[in-house]
């Protein structure tokens, strides 16, 4: 068998769903609600793969964990802030706690 073929196949059937969605999402007339939703998805997702981490820190340091969390908690009830100041803050917050 062609490696290359199977490798450039399987790129190409990955590639297609993925992209299809771009050209299509900007000609479907959406509910406001649905728009809403898709507009909070990336929310979601740093948040179901930050999370396992918070609760993940076990041990004698638990709390850092917890500090880390509600310090980005506190953070992003800030009108406005980007995501990207809320997490480095809130690495910077527990980071002397590993020096």
């Amino acid at each position: 068998m062609n490696i290359p073929l199977l490798i450039f196949g399987m790129a190409l059937v990955t590639f297609i769903p993925r992209i299809l969605p771009a050209f299509i999402v900007d000609k479907i007339k959406m509910n406001r609600y649905v728009e809403r939703f898709l507009k909070l998805i990336p929310y979601t997702a740093m948040a179901a793969l930050v999370f396992p981490g918070v609760i993940g820190v076990g041990g004698e340091r638990w709390y850092i964990g917890a500090i880390g969390a509600v310090v980005a908690i506190l953070l992003s009830m800030i009108p406005k802030i980007p995501s990207w100041v809320v997490i480095i803050v809130a690495v910077l917050s527990i980071f002397p706690f590993f020096i």
